[in-house]
């Protein structure tokens, strides 16, 4: 999905009207993208001057990040913090959990035409 990395853009609102879903406002001299209404055309890569406009494999890292810090946390919570089995298990079941989320990928995939 695209993304507007807010310090790049220059606020120069070419963006708005070449939407053809209406889901890009310029509020306070910045793009907003609204993801809902995004129809996912990448029009808007196109036009933007700035290349403000992203493309959300460059949030890779930073969603890896954020599952990492997450999965830290629940390790460190007093329930699990001082019982390797507990931990051990912990592990167990976020991988289910991301492994789930690999097959709706996989299978949402199989199925788009």
């Amino acid at each position: 999905m695209p993304w507007i990395h807010s310090p790049t853009c220059a606020g120069c609102g070419i963006c708005e009207p070449s939407c053809p879903a209406g889901a890009i406002e310029v509020h306070k001299q910045k793009a907003e993208l609204n993801q809902e209404n995004c129809i996912r055309c990448g029009i808007c890569h196109s036009v933007c001057p700035q290349n403000a406009v992203r493309h959300d494999s460059e949030l890779i890292p930073g969603e890896i990040n954020k599952n990492m810090e997450w999965v830290a946390k629940l390790h460190t919570h007093p329930y699990y913090a001082h019982d390797p089995e507990k931990q051990k298990q912990l592990t167990a079941r976020l991988k289910k959990h991301f492994n789930k989320t690999i097959k709706v990928a996989q299978q949402t995939l199989e199925k788009l035409p």
